[in-house]
């Protein structure tokens, strides 16, 4: 990290406005790079970009692959242009105008013109468009294999877990993964081609933004999903049960006022990890690496201990702390990878421990003003506290918007913070993005629904729960010029 303080905003891209109901890698991208430019912002952050699905409630956070990409990203006017739809194939649905993505719609409406566009591509690609596509097929292996075999198995098997799958299949018996590539190969071909299309249209996005001088933030998740391509393909990477169910599962303990929670992930063996060399997770973080430029490392606190439940116990009482990989990781990552652009997710559990894990790295921290006991002098998230080696957030994507944080504040607290920002109910949301921007924090971060000083309606999850979540989108009109220059002259006074 560099000493320069920068700032940008954060929004995930099925956020982004377009005509298909879900935002994408096309021109509402392009669209908020300008907006970013324009507004002096050099930092666009986002959730992770990997597959999702309805039995994960469309969570970014519980995908099938740490690697893919997730196909409902994929812009239908580029396919359009490369000649594998038809107009009539992009036309705009009569719902796709609403503001909140309806996932089930799209994804219907979009692995449809998905499967059309495959069929034309096989048809009718030239030479140079199907080397290219054997060049990332082969470049992108490591991965690709596995995750092509999974989902079409896990398709075959009308959705099935893999551990509900015939016993060769799901101990990945040589001979019956052949015969399976054999049997699926149309299939597996068809989900190459989505991920090829997915890595171009990234890669255009990608010097999109370097023209426009953003760079991107990724976002990495400790754990990933028990019914994935990674815990299939990698069985021993993880503290599974012979049945490769797991035979611990990760969460948080209580905490003051909370029972914890009980996350479900299977956990890392980060000894078998260890003495693999991380082979695994150098994949995915070099993987990661050649997508964004800055990424978010969540719940960092495992890296030094996680909390581990009995897979057979509901409460995350019953779970226990037990050591992470610790320094030993990151010290491999940096010989084999260079540089560690990470800030982390450090919120919560600040035992020393974690503390002195983070700072022998010099990962900056997060600070989110949200979080603060406005009538404590010395809190910690109170913006006048930051550190320089932190970032600093108005809001996150776990929590309520600024305006709906301040709604639902005590009358005490409310009066506190009013004292402290010298702000007010009709102002709160601006104040606080320049408060965070005035502060000493390295990188500082708003998003675009505190920008447009919205309420808890417009808040994109709330943890611990499946309905309604991840679905608020941003209109092409609000992405708007004035908003920009509002955003740009706060920047100019306080971060230059």
């Amino acid at each position: 990290m560099t000493s320069d303080r920068r700032s940008g905003v954060f929004l995930h891209l099925t956020s982004l406005p377009g005509p298909h109901g879900v935002g994408d890698l096309g021109a509402g991208a392009r669209e908020f790079l300008s907006f970013l430019d324009d507004a002096d912002q050099s930092l666009w952050q986002f959730c992770p970009l990997g597959p999702t699905s309805s039995g994960h409630a469309h969570s970014p956070y519980g995908s099938s692959s740490a690697f893919a990409g997730n196909p409902l990203l994929v812009d239908l006017r580029d396919l359009e242009a490369r000649g594998y739809l038809d107009a009539d194939d992009i036309a705009q649905p009569s719902w796709a105008d609403d503001r909140t993505v309806a996932y089930e719609r799209v994804s219907e409406f979009k692995r449809d013109r998905l499967r059309r566009a495959f069929d034309r591509f096989e048809e009718t690609a030239g030479e140079s468009e199907r080397a290219a596509l054997a060049d990332f097929r082969e470049r992108e292996a490591a991965w690709l294999d596995d995750y092509t075999l999974f989902v079409a198995l896990k398709r075959a098997h009308d959705g099935a877990a893999w551990t509900d799958w015939t016993d060769p299949l799901s101990d990945r018996d040589p001979g019956a993964l052949a015969a399976a590539r054999e049997e699926h190969d149309r299939a597996i071909r068809y989900r190459e081609f989505v991920q090829w299309v997915f890595d171009e249209q990234w890669r255009d996005l990608r010097a999109a933004a370097d023209e426009h001088g953003v760079d991107l933030v990724g976002d990495l998740p400790i754990y990933v999903a028990g019914d994935s391509a990674d815990v299939w393909a990698n069985p021993g990477a993880f503290q599974l049960s012979g049945d490769g169910t797991p035979a611990v599962v990760a969460g948080v303990p209580p905490n003051p006022g909370d029972d914890g929670q009980r996350w479900g992930n299977p956990v890392y063996d980060w000894d078998a990890l260890a003495a693999d060399g991380y082979d695994w997770w150098l994949d995915r973080l070099d993987r990661l690496l050649s997508q964004v430029d800055l990424a978010r490392l969540d719940h960092f606190k495992a890296f030094h201990e996680y909390w581990a439940i009995p897979a057979e116990a509901d409460s995350p009482a019953a779970g226990e702390w037990r050591p992470g990989p610790g320094a030993g990781f990151f010290e491999t990552v940096r010989e084999e990878l260079g540089e560690l652009p990470f800030v982390v997710e450090d919120l919560g559990f600040l035992d020393g421990g974690m503390l002195a894990l983070r700072d022998q790295f010099e990962f900056p921290g997060m600070r989110v003003p949200l979080y603060a006991d406005w009538c404590a002098e010395g809190d910690r998230y109170k913006p006048r506290n930051y550190p320089e080696n932190c970032a600093a957030y108005t809001s996150t994507h776990d929590s309520d918007t600024a305006v709906g944080v301040y709604e639902s504040l005590s009358d005490r607290q409310r009066e506190c913070l009013d004292y402290a920002l010298a702000t007010g109910r009709e102002s709160f949301a601006w104040d606080l993005i320049e408060a965070v921007w005035d502060s000493e924090a390295r990188l500082a971060f708003t998003t675009m629904p505190d920008l447009l000083e919205r309420g808890s309606e417009a808040r994109f999850n709330v943890p611990g729960t499946t309905e309604g979540n991840w679905r608020w989108r941003v209109t092409e009109a609000e992405l708007d010029g004035d908003l920009a220059n509002k955003l740009a002259g706060i920047t100019i006074s306080t971060l230059r």
